[in-house]
């Protein structure tokens, strides 16, 4: 079992110079490392901080600053509730935010909700549900690790991925979470690019799973079978057509996991995910708009009436409430508050809810003058190119992809300065925000001809950011999102220079 002692890094602590008011300390608290300010800086390992700024970031694929609207919306809320919650409080709060999410998204009651401190942490919820499921234990199919998130290759397998918990439990990353790790759970990484960066075709992928769930199957093995919808550069895969083959070849011997932690996905998409049975992971920070981190998980109903009783390790990561209640086991689970991570939900929500009020003609119309001001201001002007979102030849593919895919941009770099490699995307990221511009951080997604991987960044669009930009007219609008791209561009060839 791990040590029960406090980890000195997730304490409430931030550099008070830098970080005004209780609201954005107590967004700087309950979850990982990830999340705690720097006093050199003020800001997290993301160069974030949960208050608003007046850089201008285009960085929804990595991590947000809270917008002023979901700010006001926070301070408010804690001078309501205060700081310190009860547990029964705090389980109150998180089934008021379980209705608004399902509203928002058109998610049936019968849908459960389970609240967690990451999209990482998410990847433990899944386990849980299969547990028991197949004699053997459960293989766990991870669809491209290198584009959802580097902890998921500890948390899918049953460990602990840092060096505390949002409990404040000291941990060592690659720990077996007890209970959980220590049971049979195997697992593959199936990568969504080849050797050179190319996505791969949907029927290659699904004939790769084919394989491995045929193998578990065998072995009477329960199989996770992860889907990506909205990979750090834009990717869905495999599609809805290979999902159904591969469960009427192998029916209730595999479970779909929505890797949707991006939060670019519509509410239509959802529906289709949950309807096949699929548990469908969202996270508040990167799309939806919300501060580092918070995230869900929507959990089809029937997974609860079978679930084996939580493991007992679970309970160095997740509080009760933030299971459903009636879930087995959850009563072992403490009955504490986590008030960091209910603040960052509610900014989430919020933004949510504001974006899920517009119209699909306002969202299209927003989202199409984004991407055509990346175009002109961006890649017509510069040596940068767009990473395809789809795998070659198939184009016609990405134009059947919720409105959503559209709001991230991946810039292929490499041909900046003569020859750019990965590392300087690093550096040129971080010298970004001396010119006021952050944008996501750098995939290894560009192969170049000696092998190494080539420069990248990310470009996008978040939700409070759509739904500032609802009131333009068009003209404002075009001209909006030109001077941001025509920004971005300075301070890129600043950099690059």
């Amino acid at each position: 079992m791990p040590s029960l002692r406090k980890a000195k890094s997730v304490t409430f602590v931030t550099a008070p110079n830098l970080a005004a008011g209780d609201a954005t300390r107590l967004m700087t608290t309950g979850g990982d490392a990830r999340i705690v300010l720097r006093p050199e800086t003020g800001l997290n390992r993301y160069r974030s901080a949960p208050r608003p700024s007046g850089v201008l970031a285009y960085a929804s694929s990595t991590a947000n600053d809270i917008s002023a609207p979901a700010f006001a919306h926070v301070q408010a809320l804690l001078a309501e509730i205060g700081p310190d919650l009860s547990g029964r409080a705090y389980a109150g709060r998180l089934e008021a935010l379980r209705g608004r999410i399902r509203r928002a998204y058109a998610v049936a009651d019968e849908v459960d909700i389970v609240f967690a401190p990451s999209g990482t942490d998410l990847e433990y919820v899944a386990l849980a549900c299969a547990a028991g499921r197949g004699r053997g234990g459960t293989h766990n199919i991870l669809l491209g690790a290198d584009e959802v998130g580097s902890g998921c290759i500890h948390s899918a397998f049953g460990r602990y991925f840092a060096h505390e918990t949002a409990l404040g439990v000291a941990t060592v990353p690659g720990d077996p979470v007890p209970g959980l790790g220590e049971t049979h759970v195997e697992m593959i990484d199936v990568p969504v690019r080849d050797g050179h960066g190319r996505a791969r075709p949907s029927a290659e992928i699904a004939a790769r799973m084919d394989c491995a769930i045929a193998e578990a199957e065998a072995a009477g093995r329960h199989v996770l079978v992860h889907v990506v919808h909205g990979s750090k550069t834009g990717l869905i895969l495999p599609s809805l057509e290979d999902i159904d083959r591969l469960a009427e070849t192998h029916g209730d011997s595999v479970t779909l996991v929505v890797d949707a932690c991006q939060a670019r996905i519509t509410s239509p998409a959802i529906a289709d995910y949950l309807e096949r049975g699929a548990i469908v992971f969202v996270t508040g920070s990167k799309f939806m708009g919300g501060p580092p981190f918070s995230g869900f998980a929507l959990v089809p109903r029937n997974f609860r009436g079978s679930a084996r009783p939580l493991a007992h390790g679970l309970a160095t990561i997740f509080r009760r409430g933030e299971w459903p209640e009636g879930w087995p086991g959850a009563e072992a689970l403490e009955d504490g508050a986590n008030p960091g991570l209910l603040l960052r939900l509610e900014a989430s929500i919020f933004e949510l809810e504001r974006f899920q009020r517009l119209t699909i003609d306002e969202v299209t119309r927003i989202i199409l003058c984004f991407h055509q001001a990346v175009r002109e201001e961006i890649i017509e002007r510069t040596p940068a190119h767009r990473v395809a979102p789809y795998p070659p030849g198939e184009k016609e593919t990405a134009d059947t992809h919720p409105i959503e895919m559209r709001t991230l941009s991946t810039l292929d770099l490499s041909e900046f300065s003569g020859g750019a490699a990965f590392e300087d995307s690093v550096r040129w990221h971080k010298a970004m925000l001396d010119h006021s511009v952050r944008l996501g951080q750098p995939v290894k997604c560009v192969r170049l001809d000696d092998g190494s991987w080539g420069a990248t960044l990310r470009i996008g669009l978040s939700m409070p950011m759509v739904v500032e930009r609802a009131k333009l007219d068009d003209e404002a609008l075009r001209r909006s999102f030109a001077e941001d791209m025509a920004k971005v561009r300075a301070a890129l060839e600043a950099v690059a220079a």
